[in-house]
């Protein structure tokens, strides 16, 4: 059973950093496809995606993160990261790890609370 434990989130000034840690288990992280995901408060806002990894090594980040946010993996921790710099009050959401199988099964973590605040 893959089972996904974020960890790393919470409260940081605007203009700071925080790295999310993704750890992987019952399963080898190197034949899935992962990704970060964040869903903001409030009514109504969906689950989108941040940054992701392919199994293969491309990388896709959102625009509204780029430049600011990293994502790496290291297979043979079963881990992925998320670095996050120059942190905006606009990135506060619950942030998840999620991992696709190449039968395109798809794992989420339980989420991790990043909140960005003066």
């Amino acid at each position: 059973q893959v089972q996904l434990v974020e960890s790393g989130g919470g409260l940081v000034r605007p203009g700071g950093s925080l790295r999310l840690s993704c750890i992987l288990s019952g399963d080898n992280l190197r034949i899935y496809d992962m990704g970060w995901y964040r869903q903001a408060p409030g009514p109504g806002t969906q689950r989108e995606l941040v940054a992701g990894m392919e199994a293969g090594g491309r990388i896709s980040i959102s625009d509204s993160v780029k430049g600011r946010f990293t994502i790496a993996r290291d297979n043979g921790k079963n881990a992925v990261w998320l670095q996050m710099n120059s942190l905006k009050p606009e990135d506060t959401a619950v942030y998840y790890c999620n991992a696709k199988s190449v039968k395109r099964t798809n794992y989420w973590g339980q989420g991790t609370q990043v909140t960005v605040s003066s």
